[in-house]
C-alpha cells in the first residue's frame, strides 16, 4: 500500500499545485466509477461467491477495507 501511495504522490507532483486537487477528485471518481461497473458486470458471480463459499466472505471484507482505504486516501491527499 505505501508503494501505491508513494506512486499516486509522485503522480500528483507532475501537475501544478492549483490542479492537484482536481486531479485527485476526477481519479476518485474514475475509482468509483470503475468499480462500481465492475461490480455491476460481475454482481451475479459475487452473489454465488458469498452463497458457495462462506469462506470468501473475511476476503472480501478485505478487499473491501481496502478499496475504502485507498479512497480515503485519495480523498485525503487532495
Amino acid at each position: 500500500m505505501d508503494q501505491i501511495q508513494k506512486l499516486y504522490l509522485d503522480f500528483l507532483k507532475m501537475f501544478p499545485t492549483f490542479l492537484q486537487p482536481f486531479v485527485s477528485i476526477a481519479l476518485a471518481a474514475l475509482f468509483i466509477y470503475s468499480v462500481f461497473q465492475t461490480i455491476k458486470r460481475n454482481f451475479i458471480w459475487l452473489i454465488l461467491l458469498v452463497i458457495m463459499l462462506p469462506a470468501s466472505i473475511p476476503i472480501l471484507k478485505g478487499v473491501f477495507q481496502a478499496v475504502v482505504t485507498f479512497a480515503k486516501f485519495l480523498f485525503h491527499s487532495s
